[in-house]
């Protein structure tokens, strides 16, 4: 069976969209290095930086978190799991990090990846379909979905927000 898998383009107001991403582009945004892309398929040799927004509930957000607010207006999450952005730094070579599942256990979870800036890399599933970085697309699935991401070779960086939620009753 084919993955339902949503994808909006111009996802946010272009005024919200440029603050944000010139926010994330920004000097003074916090990256935290991560020794690995994915849990436990990295080898040593792949790294990321993370910022982590929200970790299972808004009183461990990141003071950064009100950046989130129109992106998470249009999707009106009942519940958020986890958000937490990703950059990764440009690769000779487009490397793909290992297919994985973002919450295994629980079909009730959405997964939501928000581009920051536009590059080559992308977004693969399993079935073999792509989905380009373009600055303020979303990419919405759910969470049991196997997928990974990439690198990119044409910019310096990748920047995604990686968004885990359980949608509201109107979703």
């Amino acid at each position: 069976m084919e993955p339902d898998i949503k994808v909006t383009n111009n996802f946010i107001n272009q005024k919200d969209f440029i603050k944000l991403q010139e926010h994330m582009l920004g000097s003074f945004f916090p990256w935290y290095y991560n020794p690995m892309v994915v849990f436990d398929q990295d080898s040593k040799d792949y790294f990321q930086f993370t910022h982590l927004f929200y970790n299972g509930d808004a009183d461990m957000a990141s003071t950064h978190s009100g950046l989130l607010k129109p992106i998470l207006d249009k999707i009106e999450p009942f519940t958020i799991c986890r958000v937490k952005a990703n950059l990764l730094t440009k690769t000779n070579k487009i490397i793909e990090h290992g297919f994985h599942t973002d919450f295994t256990n629980d079909d009730r979870i959405t997964t939501g990846v928000f581009y920051i800036n536009s590059n080559n890399g992308y977004t693969k599933f399993e079935n073999g379909q792509v989905h380009k970085s373009e600055a303020n697309k979303f990419v919405e699935f759910n969470s049991t979905e196997m997928h990974t991401g990439s690198t990119c070779t044409d910019e310096n960086i990748r920047i995604v927000i990686n968004l885990n939620y359980i949608k509201g009753e109107n979703k």
